[in-house]
């Protein structure tokens, strides 16, 4: 099928031209390239690795991971392969270096005054926390050895030329009372970072969510370049109102064995910081992030608002090759291309999403044009589906009695 996806880009690009993304992009500090004077001298033996990363999985020399890196391992969800009917999930993991070889202090200043902060603003050590995962030099070409439960062993990698791995792994079927089994890295010590994983184990059918998560779930303002700094590098993370409340409710109707995906266009940068608000606010479920702005701030800003309604499709396809029985639910937001990209996705695969719910989002800093908000550009986003299947809101708790009368009909 034809992916029809003018509208929204043009939306996005008028959005970036009215609200300055360009110059607030060239403001910002950018370590990814090699020609950067701030970019990492790479020792011989590094530089073998470097080359060797091209190979990515099939890679002769892997890394080990050493007492100075950082390594995420990121939660995941096992299915059933359609094929064997056993179980198998995506095991995603990064690594970086502890200690960025640009100066630190640099780039929090560069930060700082792209939104006007003082030097001696109080945000400074935020930033400087905040800042870290986008200036860590990248570990390619790194192999990650973990343990599932206590007894099962991987080899997780080697990482590409971004520092990710991703691995399809078969599984042992499930033997703990719980629906969460955890996976530990194994590393020397000294290194850090996210060293434990959960996987949330999906039978093929019932229930499932689809969310987005800027400007959804977490106030953003994807649509604002300081706002998008602002929210990321200074700002306590707030939950967009009304939402926790309503994954809460949605999550008793669905049960606990209904697997949640929250797919966003945030780098994957942003792991450690969304993991930990999504522990806080919302069910647990697999984060699933765009993975090209590695070592680039203006990143952050490009990655939010070019190209999400593609990306979003195409992880939805993913998503779908893993579960393609369950009864979908998909929640997002007026602000990007959640619409148009879940209207593709209903029309591609029909009778997988059972209802869409989209937030209309009113501040002009999270919009940036009314024109995302206007009724038409619903209505040609859901072309061909039936009114009861999608439902655009302002307040949350509109969407409740929707939800009831879904979940209660079991809309097979």
């Amino acid at each position: 099928m034809a992916r029809h996806y003018r509208y929204p880009n043009e939306m996005q690009i008028r959005t970036r031209k009215e609200r300055g993304f360009s110059k607030a992009e060239s403001d910002l500090p950018d370590y990814s390239h090699s020609a950067s004077p701030m970019s990492p001298k790479l020792s011989t033996t590094s530089k073998l690795n470097d080359v060797l990363s091209y190979l990515g999985s099939r890679n002769p020399l892997p890394r080990p991971v050493s007492a100075s890196d950082t390594v995420w391992l990121l939660d995941n969800t096992a299915y059933r392969n359609a094929k064997t009917g056993k179980w198998e999930a995506e095991f995603v993991s990064a690594v970086f270096a502890q200690h960025p070889s640009c100066t630190v202090i640099d780039a929090v200043a560069s930060v700082a005054r792209s939104m006007g902060l003082e030097d001696s603003d109080p945000a400074y050590p935020t930033i400087q926390e905040r800042i870290m995962p986008f200036i860590q030099d990248i570990r390619p070409g790194t192999q990650v050895k973990a343990t599932q439960a206590g007894s099962k062993q991987f080899l997780l990698g080697p990482g590409g030329r971004n520092g990710i791995s991703s691995d399809i792994k078969k599984l042992a079927d499930s033997q703990s009372s719980t629906l969460l089994v955890p996976t530990f890295a194994e590393v020397p010590k000294g290194a850090n970072g996210v060293l434990e994983m959960r996987t949330f184990y999906a039978e093929p059918e019932g229930w499932g969510v689809i969310s987005d998560i800027d400007d959804t779930i977490k106030v953003t303002m994807t649509s604002d370049p300081i706002g998008i700094l602002r929210s990321t590098f200074v700002d306590i993370p707030e939950p967009c109102p009304g939402m926790p409340e309503l994954y809460t409710y949605l999550h008793s109707l669905i049960q606990e064995t209904s697997p949640f995906f929250y797919l966003s266009a945030s780098p994957y940068n942003l792991y450690p910081f969304l993991r930990d608000f999504r522990q806080r606010h919302y069910p647990h479920g697999t984060i699933i992030l765009r993975d090209s702005s590695w070592m680039s701030i203006p990143g952050l800003l490009s990655q939010l608002t070019l190209g999400t309604g593609d990306y979003k499709v195409d992880r939805m396809e993913k998503i779908h090759s893993w579960v393609p029985k369950r009864k979908m639910i998909c929640i997002g937001d007026s602000t990007q291309a959640d619409p148009e990209s879940y209207g593709e996705i209903y029309r591609k695969f029909p009778g997988w999403i059972k209802l869409i719910l989209i937030r209309k989002v009113t501040d002009i800093a999270a919009i940036g044009i009314e024109s995302k908000n206007e009724p038409e550009r619903f209505e040609k986003a859901f072309k061909d589906i039936p009114k009861q299947d999608w439902h655009v809101f302002e307040d949350a708790s509109e969407c409740r009695q929707i939800l009831q009368n879904l979940v209660s009909s079991g809309h097979a």
